[in-house]
């Protein structure tokens, strides 16, 4: 295979190329998914990573709206999980640890005191998946062995990544575990509908399909409440723009350093839904998100420190916003959040759409 080039054009439905290869020497792979339509999606067997969303805007003219990067080097390291799975756990941990069973677990202690994406080597974001490609979708599998970071069971994982001919790109998620054990699997890719590298979204307008959401202490921990967003800086239940309120004077955005909170998702009932819609000033380029899951974590890319992306552009803090679908951050540790332990009698399985449009 061909090393990658970014300006090699594709004439095939799926094309792959040799991206780089890992510390360890394993060859790491790029996938490209296409549509009737034009548009493409660009997967990596490494960490699962979604490297490139090209898509038209009314006038016919493509951007890649997703952020990321040129070479395995930066995807190495990639401090923001640019593009990423993560798994076996998304998000937060409070101190790193949790009962299972009845017996203790403990976690990698990597974000403060607590568990921040499972761990940092070892998670699913930095593992190279066995592949199978599909006529209109890439199959990525993995097994992970029981105590791997220090989550239980020999768990099988599959993400299924389908490019739709109505410029969807579908992400369906299975895991199975032959001991209880923590899934909550999502995706993290950040998006800028005017282009990666063009400035930042606060220019955008977020809607979320959710009148409550989790509050947080220092260290973005919930506190186990379930509070309402109205009279909010946190409702988006009506379309906002993302700047409008971001940086007030408000306790848990000043916490965060902005928007990184997880909201709980209105009417969930397990079936596919429509949870969140996103515009941008200046394009008529239009991402509706839908999911089977309860929450969805919005993150203004608030800690995105300037740094070389694709193509020679420059990210810039806030240059891009994630909504990643999943389970509540540290439901294993509050009751009243979501069961996050699957097992023999209980299978993972979701499903979350980025649907592109225009406006």
């Amino acid at each position: 295979m061909a090393e990658w080039n970014y300006k090699e054009k594709r004439e095939k439905d799926m094309e792959n190329r040799v991206f780089g290869k890992t510390k360890d020497g394993k060859t790491v792979t790029c996938y490209t998914l296409k549509n009737k339509n034009g548009m493409e999606v660009d997967v990596l067997n490494y960490g699962g990573i979604i490297v490139r969303i090209s898509v038209p805007d009314a006038q016919g003219k493509y951007a890649d709206v997703a952020l990321g990067y040129d070479n395995m080097e930066q995807y190495i390291e990639n401090p923001c999980f640019f593009g990423a799975a993560i798994g076996p756990n998304a998000n937060r941990i409070g101190n790193a640890t949790c009962v299972i069973d009845g017996k203790e677990v403990k976690l990698s202690v990597n974000d403060g005191v607590n568990n921040l994406h499972s761990h940092n080597e070892l998670g699913y974001h930095a593992r190279v998946f066995a592949v199978e490609e599909q006529a209109n979708a890439l199959r990525l599998t993995l097994e992970d062995e029981d105590g791997c970071m220090g989550f239980p069971g020999n768990k099988k994982i599959a993400i299924t990544y389908t490019l739709t001919d109505n410029n969807e790109l579908e992400l369906h998620y299975e895991a199975e575990s032959d001991a209880n054990t923590i899934l909550n699997l999502t995706n993290h890719s950040y998006f800028n509908l005017k282009g990666h590298g063009e400035g930042t979204i606060e220019d955008h307008t977020v809607y979320l399909k959710a009148s409550h959401y989790t509050p947080c202490v220092p260290g973005s921990i919930p506190t186990g409440e379930i509070a309402p967003v109205k009279g909010t800086v946190m409702d988006f239940t009506s379309p906002k723009v993302v700047g409008k309120e971001i940086d007030a004077d408000d306790a848990q955005l000043q916490m965060a350093g902005g928007y990184d909170h997880n909201w709980v998702l209105d009417d969930f009932d397990g079936q596919l839904q429509h949870v969140a819609t996103v515009t941008a000033a200046g394009t008529t380029r239009v991402m509706k998100v839908y999911t089977t899951l309860p929450g969805i974590q919005f993150y203004a890319g608030n800690y995105i420190s300037e740094q070389p992306g694709k193509e020679g552009k420059t990210y810039v803090r806030r240059g891009g916003l994630a909504l990643e679908t999943q389970l509540f951050p540290d439901s294993i540790n509050k009751e009243n959040f979501p069961n996050a332990v699957f097992g023999p009698e209980r299978k993972y399985v979701s499903t979350t759409v980025y649907a592109f449009a225009n406006a």
